[in-house]
């Protein structure tokens, strides 16, 4: 009996180079499209963090600021009964005091601001991934 020799050869992608080069070119269209969603969603929610914050902020200082008025009031009447009826004296080192510590909350919330990070930094690393997946792919 003849022995049949029986060759096998891999499986070539059996698309042309024009196919391959369209196939890439959508690929690459639509991983950009998923990088824009990306870093639309992260910014979106960056920026409601940070509206949330600021609106913390806002009805924070409202409600401390009525309180604080009150505060004040009775501050200034108590000090000025010990400074012999003084209450112009009361009133301005009151003020100086509230002053100070309005400052000491305004530089806090500004700084807590300055810290928040804008940068899409996933959508930055992942553009990353991409550009490199993108060279090996050419290669």
């Amino acid at each position: 009996m003849a022995q049949q020799q029986i060759t096998t050869t891999p499986a070539k992608d059996e698309r042309s180079l024009g196919e391959l080069f369209s196939d890439l070119a959508s690929e690459t269209s639509n991983l950009v499209k998923q990088e824009v969603s990306l870093a639309q969603t992260e910014m979106t929610m960056k920026a409601i963090k940070v509206g949330k914050n600021i609106g913390f902020l806002v009805v924070g200082g409202a409600v401390g600021y009525a309180a604080l008025l009150s505060f004040i009031a009775a501050l200034i009447i108590g000090l000025g009964r010990l400074l012999d009826n003084n209450y112009w004296l009361a009133a301005l080192i009151v003020g100086v005091v509230v002053a100070i510590a309005a400052v000491v909350l305004i530089l806090s919330a500004i700084s807590a601001l300055k810290n928040t990070q804008l940068t899409p930094t996933q959508t930055v690393e992942t553009i990353k991934e991409d550009a490199q997946w993108l060279k090996d792919q050419m290669n």
